[in-house]
């Protein structure tokens, strides 16, 4: 465990005792919010986040809220972005805590953390926490000039085992646990490690971090497929200009997501609706009505992952039958 821990310290440019593993990105973002609020209520109760953040994120200020903490909620814009004025607006002599995510996990789009958090700097009672989960190994983000306190990340988005995560925590930051009876990572998380998940998230992390040089083939297979998915008729694309090169949101007007899924997936095509932790529920996107799309097409989007293994080859082949699918999906509909 230290030399998994001293590994991972060196590949995120941070010190050794500022990583503490956890058992993924829900539970880091919980440790880093609640921590940050329940040890540092006395000084303040006002907390700043987004409106197009991940559940975990979402439903842990929610939570907050019934405790009698107060949440500004900023509105992303419609290329899913929240900008350093709003922050700077939202913040009162009362705030302790603003929580961010890096990449939003639907759409791609890219928030400027290095930017609010050049302006946070100048609020030292302020923490700074952010949601690092589907940027880590794919959109760089440097902790020092984006002055995190708290930082979030999790194996199984860059090809670690589920069940381990990593929840950066800046020297001299502190919080309250949320689990008590033993000692382990620092007294921040008790409980038995898991070895083995944590040693393969740390391989998996050194491994995707040396092959960033392959992002631009990523991204050049997005720009593909996204270019013959819209010009295919009744598919709009949701995801900003500038986005993440690893996701792709799209919808099929007039078409459900889960068929559409379904249908893929008998072609061996694998796409989700939303986020692939709420990939079955059927309600709207949360993340496209904050952006200002109808709930016509917020209900008909599907989310594409690309990673470095893809190939423009595959994408060609996605392309042909994901054009096959849409086309026998509306005569079903028109029918």
């Amino acid at each position: 465990m230290t030399q998994a821990r001293d590994l991972a310290a060196s590949l995120l440019n941070v010190l050794s005792k500022e990583i503490v593993f956890t058992s993924g990105g829900t539970e880091g973002n919980n440790m880093a919010i609640k921590g940050i609020a329940y040890l540092h209520k006395k000084r303040g109760t006002h907390l700043i986040t987004s409106n197009i953040e991940h559940a975990s994120t979402l439903e842990t200020f929610q939570q907050l809220e019934r405790e009698g903490f107060t949440v500004t909620y900023l509105e992303a814009d419609s290329n899913g972005i929240i900008t350093r004025e709003q922050v700077q607006k939202a913040i009162t002599n009362d705030t302790i805590l603003v929580s961010l995510i890096h990449v939003n996990n639907e759409v791609g789009s890219i928030l400027p953390i290095e930017e609010i958090g050049q302006l946070l700097k100048e609020y030292p009672k302020l923490l700074f926490h952010v949601d690092h989960v589907q940027g880590i190994g794919k959109v760089h983000l440097d902790f020092h000039k984006a002055s995190l306190d708290l930082c979030t990340m999790s194996a199984h988005k860059f090809h670690g085992l589920k069940g381990a995560g990593i929840l950066f925590i800046r020297s001299g930051v502190r919080l309250s646990s949320l689990f008590t009876g033993g000692g382990q990572e620092g007294g921040v998380r008790a409980g038995t490690e898991n070895v083995p998940g944590v040693i393969a998230m740390v391989k998996a992390l050194r491994i995707n971090l040396g092959k960033r040089g392959k992002l631009s083939d990523v991204l050049e297979l997005n720009r593909f497929i996204k270019e013959k998915c819209e010009a295919i008729p009744g598919v709009v694309i949701n995801s900003p200009e500038h986005r993440a090169p690893h996701i792709l949101n799209l919808s099929v007007l007039g078409v459900k997501p889960e068929v559409l899924v379904q249908a893929l997936a008998e072609r061996k095509i694998y796409v989700s609706t939303k986020s692939a932790c709420s990939s079955k529920q059927s309600e709207p996107s949360k993340v496209l009505l904050a952006m200002g799309y109808e709930e016509k097409r917020a209900s008909s989007a599907i989310r594409l992952s690309f990673t470095y293994e893809n190939t423009l080859e595959e994408g060609k082949v996605f392309v042909d039958e994901f054009t096959k699918c849409v086309n026998m999906l509306k005569k079903v509909v028109e029918k």
